[in-house]
């Protein structure tokens, strides 16, 4: 297992992870962005607009869309919701055609933590598949909450996701998310 490390980097996107704080995660399919648009994205925006930069192209549906079947997004959600209250605490997420949000106070090092995520699942969905390869971008975005009104609105973003790509009209009405578990 890693250790917690403070700011952490694999080249390309600062990491901060420590015990007890609570992360804003997205990670997403290996096939959503092209990698020459994600560069670009990140050589044309400042840091504090990389992430809006690409959570737009997201939403467009870009990619094949593994999650948009039952059975990809189901196990996606089992393995969010298998350690919740023992590695993590999840707080909220949703599963979106092409990538994943979720809010979680996670006590191991986050990159564990993705890492068991996306590991199981792209066995998972490979097998169901009958493919192999490749099923997730191997990084992820993060961003620490910084105190109760970030947390308010990083919840509301990521429930709400579904509604801002079009594909519900009220965050409780989309399968894949905790709105829909705890207002569905």
């Amino acid at each position: 297992m890693t250790e917690f490390k403070g700011w952490t980097s694999r080249g390309y996107l600062p990491h901060f992870d420590t015990p007890g704080t609570v992360q804003a995660v997205t990670f997403r399919l290996a096939d959503s962005l092209p990698t020459d648009v994600f560069e670009r994205i990140l050589a044309d925006h400042p840091p504090t607009e990389q992430v809006e930069a690409v959570e737009m192209l997201l939403d467009g549906g870009r990619g094949e869309c593994l999650l948009c079947q039952t059975v990809n997004a189901r196990m996606v959600e089992d393995a969010l919701l298998h350690f919740d209250g023992d590695r993590y605490r999840l707080l909220a997420w949703v599963i979106m055609p092409n990538h994943v949000h979720v809010v979680v106070e996670p006590n191991i090092p986050l990159a564990d933590l993705l890492h068991s995520w996306k590991s199981f699942t792209a066995k998972a969905i490979n097998t169901v598949m009958g493919r192999s390869g490749r099923v997730w971008q191997p990084d992820y975005f993060d961003r620490f909450v910084r105190d109760s009104r970030h947390l308010e609105r990083v919840i509301q973003y990521v429930e709400f996701n579904p509604v801002t790509a079009g594909l519900c009209r009220a965050p409780a009405a989309w399968r894949w998310g905790s709105a829909y578990w705890r207002d569905g």
